[in-house]
């Protein structure tokens, strides 16, 4: 489960507070892989960043007993002063791998970044990190419960999709994902259950396909 209590989340505006979230209060199961629905500006990647460590809540908490990764999509997570190849290798480091050549190794052939591999990231397109990221977490074995993914399988041309979806199936095997893409499709394909996400709060279907049907209903007519 990944519990959610209390959780804000805002921006302040000129008008003042601009909720993405509101009060939201809710234990999403992770026993199977969860699509995350929801029109434009519902907070999707907000609310992967912040699962994910790389952004906070306003007020609240989220918890989990579970392992989860850091979020994997357009806009990475990684050191923007440092080229991949050091990036690749500083979180192997930490994660107490005092060897990193293998791992380097495997980063640099999966994300297909030529050159730019030792190049600093902030150098790097959206594309790019994308690439890095997902080869850095696809490398070795993490032992994650739960994968974050925002619109990672949108990256690169049809041949590293292919690969990247490949790759993905086979890790998802032992690993739930949590996943947001524009793709109905795509979530389809990977998760069977799913969060609907819209007017600052969250709500959990167990089947993905009722989450659809419920999402076309409230958005597809305003789209």
């Amino acid at each position: 489960m990944i519990h959610l209590q209390g959780l804000n989340k805002y921006y302040p505006t000129s008008r003042g507070r601009t909720y993405v979230f509101k009060d939201v209060n809710i234990s999403i199961p992770m026993n199977k892989s969860v699509g995350v629905l929801g029109p434009n500006g519902a907070g999707k990647s907000t609310l992967i960043r912040m699962i994910g460590g790389a952004d906070i809540p306003s007020s609240g908490k989220i918890t989990s007993d579970l392992n989860i990764s850091w979020p994997l999509g357009l806009q990475g997570g990684l050191q923007g002063n440092m080229t991949g190849r050091e990036n690749v290798r500083f979180v192997a480091r930490i994660h107490g791998i005092k060897n990193t050549k293998l791992v380097e190794q495997k980063v640099e052939e999966f994300a297909e970044v030529g050159p730019y591999f030792n190049e600093p990231v902030k150098s790097y397109s959206n594309g790019m990190k994308a690439r890095v990221v997902f080869g850095l977490t696809m490398a070795f074995d993490f032992n994650f419960d739960v994968l974050l993914i925002d619109e990672l399988t949108a990256v690169g041309d049809m041949a590293f999709r292919a690969k990247s979806e490949a790759l993905l199936k086979e890790k998802y095997q032992s690993t739930k994902l949590m996943m947001v893409n524009h793709s109905v499709p795509q979530l389809k394909k990977f998760c069977e259950s799913a969060i609907l996400l819209g007017d600052q709060n969250i709500t959990y279907f167990e089947s993905i396909d009722d989450a659809v049907e419920q999402y076309k209903k409230i958005y597809a007519a305003a789209s």
